[in-house]
């Protein structure tokens, strides 16, 4: 906790003062550009990866980057999702999956989540995921967890469709959904290209 206030305190003496005028319009102004869906693993920093300024990206993070299909009832990544489209007006919406996702891994491997009631529940929201990987990707292995990663991204936008507010804004062409794979040790960036339904490099 002690390296967290530091951090604190040098954001305050000098992060802060030499963008004082930022943050002064940030006091009364919201408006991002874009909703960013990630995993909740502390290796991934969306604003770090996409070096935006505070302000600019509207953040949901989850373990294993899951968005739950819409239902009626109280669900805060529901609301966050509703209020970045339909209030905010974000025009795009990244859903990121990442190299070595430990939710992945866990579903790949069969692990006995037993002592984990809460964690096996919400991972049943990759259970589309896991029927596509076993369908059609490695049976073992890294390779299963890389393949996994992929076809949770996929799943994970299907479920986004079904969030009202974002199925208005794509029948209106408002909103442009993107689907990522962070890889952690080559800093690189895969692209779901929705012509080919394959990742490929992001370009720059």
């Amino acid at each position: 906790m002690h390296d967290i206030t530091e951090g604190f305190q040098r954001f305050r003496q000098d992060v802060f003062p030499a963008r004082a005028e930022l943050f002064a319009r940030l006091a009364t102004e919201h408006r991002p550009g874009a909703l960013f869906i990630g995993c909740s693993d502390a290796r991934v920093v969306p604003e770090l990866i996409t070096q935006r300024d505070p302000g600019e990206l509207f953040v949901i993070r989850t373990a294993g980057n899951l968005v739950p299909p819409y239902a009626p009832g109280a669900d805060g990544v529901a609301a966050s999702i509703e209020y970045a489209v339909g209030v905010l007006g974000v025009t795009d919406v990244i859903v990121c999956g990442h190299s070595d996702c430990g939710a992945m891994t866990a579903l790949a491997s069969g692990g006995d989540l037993g002592a984990l009631p809460a964690v096996a529940d919400w991972l049943r929201h990759a259970d589309a995921a896991r029927a596509r990987t076993d369908a059609t990707g490695p049976a073992s292995g890294a390779g299963r967890v890389a393949a996994l990663v992929r076809d949770n991204v996929l799943s994970q936008l299907a479920n986004l469709r079904t969030h009202p507010s974002v199925a208005r804004a794509l029948a209106r062409q408002e909103v442009t959904l993107h689907g990522w794979v962070y890889d952690i040790p080559s800093g690189s960036v895969e692209e779901l290209d929705t012509t080919s339904g394959r990742f490929v490099a992001l370009a720059g």
